[in-house]
């Protein structure tokens, strides 16, 4: 009962802070932190303790499935260097810095047990990116960066964390060929299962007609990939994330109503999810500072100087990027980093999430033989300390850094884009009433007019209205113009989900033009 009021409590904090967040242009997640550090006072809420084992199984898949809703493989195909170069490269290169410096600096720390460390503090969540950043107005082509990292960096951290705790385990050493191997494997496996899973669901969505039906199995299809790819030892992580872009890109232009209906269940679900799982980082964080108490003031130090290491090497990492990046422009124009500010920003935007505190309280008391495990108290402040350096602290301060830097949101950009997918959408629907010879002349043109008004809206460039006569019109001949205009919205909405499809095209500007067509749809039924 206590767990249940917990939950509960974090998810109304969570509506609170929202808005909150939202009058003072801070990211609510970070203090959703805060109010989770501020929780653990309370006598009942400290008392509350959650296996290790359900924090990732239970957060993140549904999360990660609606970050990567937010993107395609079209933009995985233009990206794919960059994401691989920080999804997996820079992984590496952070867990072989962090592990250095833990062995120098924790007494009697194994090499395993500080790769351990290395592989919890490496990846950036991409939950908490898209939250935090969600508040301030920055490149979309960073944005779309920073998700892309952070769909499949858990997947590298988390095969190095499994083959690294074994060998601390065991008292043995971590054979790195092995788990480059058993990395490979995995993601072959996940990537494998994703694909099929979808490919099963799909078929059986087919057959069921009912849109809350249909929804609902779709709300279950993370944690389904999930599980089937954590039983067969592949990465459940890849495994959503192939999930969903392959749901995306399987998306038809018929489904309009459940596409609206999934994505209002999906956007209270995601803030909910959030909200409740930042709330459980702030009361773990002051529970794993007060259990280790044995040394506190340095093992915090050595936090802070494993936090350092960190961020230098992710900004050292970004610099050498924005030389690569900037050579291959004319393949990607949008590509980022391309420049020092874009380095800094992005650096401050490796903020560290759900995978570091549910690895982190995973570790153990004692090895497999009885004996302590090797730097445990270290380990666990160490990475209380990088959460509040990379989370709460750059969550509360990217604003602020934005505003610094000076970063042009490419506000004007993103407008041509939205415009140009805009006006091919407005001309399949023109073309589908031009070609229907069965509509008269006196509905095809107040139709016209409509959807002239439709368009403009998404411009955001005119107020114009269809005028009171040819609404009487439309009225008049009201099961003429639902037929045509249906069929209009329909192959407006197959231009949009054309172009999201297509290499270069941003698939959350084309998000949101499909949104409004739609909406047009399901409100004339």
């Amino acid at each position: 009962m206590t767990t249940l009021l917990m939950i509960i409590g974090f998810g109304a904090a969570t509506s609170v802070v929202v808005g909150l967040g939202q009058k003072l242009r801070l990211p609510w997640p970070a203090l959703m932190v805060v109010i989770g550090i501020a929780g653990a006072f309370i006598p009942t809420f400290a008392q509350i303790t959650i296996d290790p084992e359900l924090i990732l199984p239970l957060f993140l898949p549904p999360l990660l499935f609606a970050a990567a809703q937010k993107t395609s493989w079209a933009l995985f195909a233009i990206r794919w260097r960059t994401i691989l170069g920080m999804a997996v490269a820079l992984v590496g290169v952070t867990v072989a810095a962090v592990a250095g410096t833990a062995v120098l600096l924790i007494p009697g720390i194994t090499i395993a047990a500080a790769v351990a460390l290395g592989a919890m503090l490496a990846p950036p969540d991409p939950v908490a990116v898209d939250a935090v950043a969600g508040t301030v107005s920055i490149p979309r082509r960073i944005m779309s960066t920073l998700q892309s990292e952070g769909l499949f960096n858990d997947a590298a951290s988390l095969v190095i964390f499994q083959t690294a705790m074994a060998a601390a385990m065991s008292g043995t050493e971590v054979d790195f060929g092995q788990l480059a191997l058993s990395f490979l494997i995995s993601a072959a496996i996940a990537i494998t299962i994703g694909l099929v899973v979808v490919f099963i669901v799909w078929s059986v969505m087919e057959k069921i007609d009912h849109t809350i039906a249909r929804s609902s199995l779709m709300l279950m299809l993370p944690f389904g990939v999930y599980l089937i790819a954590e039983h067969f030892h592949a990465s459940g992580v890849v495994a959503v994330v192939v999930a969903a872009l392959e749901v995306r890109r399987r998306d038809v232009e018929g489904n309009s109503a459940e596409r609206v209906t999934q994505a209002s269940t999906w956007q209270v679900l995601e803030m909910l999810i959030t909200g409740i799982a930042f709330g459980l980082i702030g009361l773990d964080l002051r529970m794993v500072v007060e259990t280790e108490q044995t040394g506190l003031g340095e093992a915090v130090l050595v936090g802070l100087a494993i936090a350092g290491v960190i961020i230098a090497v992710r900004f050292g990492w970004l610099l050498i990027g924005t030389v690569l990046e900037n050579r291959r422009k004319d393949e990607d124009p949008d590509a980022a980093p391309l420049n020092v500010r874009d380095a800094m920003l992005m650096t401050w935007g490796g903020m560290r999430g759900l995978a570091t505190i549910a690895l982190a309280l995973s570790i153990p008391a004692t090895t497999a033989t009885g004996e302590p495990f090797p730097g445990r108290s270290s380990i666990l402040v160490a990475a209380a300390v990088i959460l509040l350096v990379t989370l709460v602290l750059a969550g509360l301060t990217f604003p602020t850094i934005v505003t610094i830097l000076g970063i042009d949101d490419e506000a004007q950009k993103e407008r041509e884009d939205s415009a140009e997918i805009a006006r091919r959408a407005y001309k399949a629907a023109i073309d589908q009433i031009k070609n229907d010879d069965s509509l008269p002349e006196e509905v095809a043109e107040p139709l016209r007019a409509r959807f002239k008004v439709l368009y403009s809206q998404l411009l955001g460039t005119s107020d114009d209205q269809v005028s009171s006569e040819q609404a009487t019109t439309l009225r008049e001949h009201r099961e003429a113009m639902v037929k045509v205009q249906t069929k209009a919205l329909q192959s407006a909405r197959t231009e949009v989900l054309k172009a999201r499809r297509e290499r270069g095209t941003d698939p959350e500007i084309a998000d949101r033009v499909l949104r409004r067509f739609d909406l047009q749809s399901v409100l004339l039924r």
